[in-house]
């Protein structure tokens, strides 16, 4: 099964109103989802906020799963991955696939994105986005060091 099947099935179940845990690549959500490491639980996007992290497609079989940091009067949403410095993406609504609800690590233990804490720590994150780029370089070597990527 490619990467673009195994979304997609996702996808399907997601909007069938089945939780499925799904396994995130790369590190563009550091330091609030290790990539390679931990997985997140999708749910239906039934009501979106800012501050959510979606599973969305942005192009044409581009997926991402980032956080959602602007919604415009015309629905358009504008993502962005808390391990980027100033890169963000967007897409419609209707492009928005699935929301992420909880971090599952390798022990299988959860941690909700929904939480006041979570999001309150993802807000100061967003706000200190110039300093971003030396916590997470620090972060990077640190993880690539004890191989927890």
């Amino acid at each position: 099964m490619t990467d673009e099947q195994i979304i997609q099935e996702a996808v399907r179940l997601v909007q069938d109103g089945v939780s499925v845990t799904f396994p995130v690549k790369g590190r563009s959500m550091l330091p609030f989802i290790i990539g390679g490491r931990e997985s997140v639980v999708l749910q239906k996007p039934d009501e979106l906020k800012v501050g959510d992290v979606v599973l969305a497609e942005i192009a044409p079989e581009h997926y991402v799963v980032h956080r959602i940091i602007r919604i415009g009067p015309d629905d358009r949403i504008t993502l962005m991955g808390d391990g980027n410095i100033r890169g963000t993406e967007s897409c419609t609504r209707e492009h928005v696939l699935a929301r992420a609800t909880h971090v599952v690590n390798a022990k299988g233990e959860r941690r909700s994105l929904d939480s006041k804490g979570q999001m309150f720590k993802a807000r100061v994150w967003y706000r200190i986005r110039p300093l971003r780029r030396i916590i997470l370089a620090v972060l990077r070597r640190t993880i690539k060091k004890y191989a927890i990527i």
